[in-house]
């Protein structure tokens, strides 16, 4: 199945059927990519009365307790209640729609022990990125590559972390949709401040209204898997989401180039 975006000449379509996986696969077996010292996502038979739960071991059919953190467990999208007393299921801000975005690789730099995600190299990142764009694209979602792949489960190495003021050039932009393969915007330990995420969400510093915030149909994407062959350049940007209440929820965001 296909899609096309504008007309005539300026047509753009997109296969589909051809997505780029950016998520992570969530298994159970401890091996998944994790953050912030979570224990591992888990996955049980549910057993009750004579009921295994699990056809190996003699039930009808296989049924499973899921327990997981999305904030840590795998490629997930969050929304501003992550950061205010009053609840919004991130799950009904996420677009129903695939929306423009941008593709941008970005080497952090090295300051101290941290890794930052800079707005020089990020301004100049977006700048190779838009040259490849069609005229007039103005995308709503930025996909970050960093190549940094460190989690928590990496002691020796703080993961990186996009600097407060990238983040209000991203915002500049007008990109509502952030999605990183970074396990946080912020840095990991950060005294609570949560910067860069008050920046994207509109949120004023120490705010826990959500009624405060200026962004809140804006969402981040953490932990995603954003393949070398997806290139730098313009795509659009889709998210397959569960109807689970919460500030958080697993994600599988799909990307589409478009077609030459």
């Amino acid at each position: 199945m296909k899609a096309s975006l504008g007309s005539g000449a300026g047509e753009l379509r997109v296969d589909l059927a051809q997505p780029v996986e950016l998520a992570r696969p969530l298994e159970f077996d401890g091996s998944s990519a994790r953050h912030f010292d979570a224990p591992a996502a888990q996955a049980h038979p549910y057993a009750i009365g004579a009921f295994s739960g699990e056809v190996a071991t003699g039930a009808s059919c296989n049924c499973r307790t899921i327990t997981l953190t999305p904030h840590c467990n795998g490629t997930h999208t969050e929304c501003v209640a992550h950061l205010t007393v009053e609840p919004l299921d991130a799950w009904r801000v996420v677009p129903r729609t695939p929306v423009s975005a941008l593709v941008a690789t970005v080497a952090p730099e090295r300051v101290g022990e941290d890794r930052i995600v800079t707005r020089e190299r990020l301004v100049a990142a977006w700048q190779g990125a838009v040259a490849a764009s069609p005229p007039g694209e103005t995308p709503q979602a930025l996909i970050l590559r960093t190549l940094a792949h460190a989690t928590d489960d990496d002691a020796s190495a703080l993961p990186p972390y996009v600097a407060a003021d990238a983040t209000a050039w991203i915002v500049g932009q007008g990109v509502a949709h952030l999605v990183l393969d970074l396990p946080s915007l912020d840095r990991t330990h950060d005294g609570g401040r949560l910067a860069a995420h008050r920046v994207f969400f509109g949120l004023p510093p120490g705010s826990r209204r959500l009624d405060e915030a200026t962004r809140p149909h804006a969402t981040i994407t953490e932990l995603a898997h954003i393949p070398d062959g997806l290139a730098d350049g313009p795509c659009l940007l889709a998210w397959q989401v569960p109807a689970i209440a919460g500030d958080a929820v697993p994600s599988r965001p799909l990307a589409y180039r478009y077609e030459s």
